[in-house]
């Protein structure tokens, strides 16, 4: 899944009563965590809120984990519902799940895939550390309501706009943004690889992978349309 992976939980002051009904969605049907996740063909992404501790967001985001992720890959080809029991030899389970565990979570979770009019997908994940024999009962007694958990959860966040937003403008990464934002500064890329401490060669992947997402032909473009969308600030 080579698509950029948008929190929505950064993108709006607002974005933490839906937080707050992923912790709802945990005590009522004695959950440890809950996650939404949501694709969107056009704009290439994955987005979503999730109450997972901010370390493991942190790490999963910065290593890229949603490209290899088997509870996103799998469920999103899926109109049923996936136990991650049924994941255990797929690829990319035992890299992400050994990372989570790093983190206390656990493999014992299921994910439900949503499939909207437009070619959206979401998928609500909930996971429990307990054994196989509770899990497997707690799951059967909360499936269908969850099931409707999920579509109400989707079809809230497709009509919010701090989805419209997010999906409107280019996900740069943060080394995108610190670059673009020093040549907006009048540097050159050499200079701009000393003050970070990386090479020439390195500015420009970074360089090039932005003015892609920007649809900028050249650097200036990149950076003008970056500064008229907020992403970087005028010096």
């Amino acid at each position: 899944m080579n698509v950029d992976l948008i929190d929505l939980g950064n993108e709006s002051r607002n974005a933490g009563s839906f937080v707050s009904f992923l912790d709802q969605i945990c005590a009522r049907f004695e959950l440890d965590h809950a996650a939404y996740a949501g694709t969107n063909p056009v704009a290439s992404a994955v987005h979503g809120y999730v109450n997972y501790p901010d370390a493991w967001k942190h790490h999963y985001a910065e290593n890229g984990l949603h490209r290899i992720d088997p509870t996103l890959l799998v469920a999103s080809r899926s109109i049923a519902p996936v136990d991650w029991s049924r994941l255990d030899h797929t690829e990319g389970f035992e890299k992400t799940f050994r990372d989570a565990r790093d983190f206390g979570i656990t493999n014992r979770g299921l994910t439900i895939p949503v499939r909207g009019p437009y070619g959206d997908i979401g998928m609500l994940s909930v996971t429990r550390d307990c054994s196989v024999t509770e899990w497997e009962k707690l799951s059967r007694q909360i499936l269908p309501d969850l099931q409707s958990v999920a579509v109400h959860v989707h079809d809230t966040v497709m009509r919010s706009d701090v989805l419209s937003r997010a999906l409107r403008y280019p996900a740069l990464s943060t080394r995108e943004r610190e670059i673009l934002q020093w040549i907006a500064a009048g540097k050159s890329q050499q200079d701009v690889g000393d003050i970070l401490g990386i090479s020439h060669r390195t500015v420009e992947v970074h360089l090039r992978s932005g003015r892609e997402k920007l649809y900028a032909l050249t650097t200036p473009q990149a950076v003008g349309r970056a500064i008229m969308l907020g992403l970087i600030y005028p010096l």
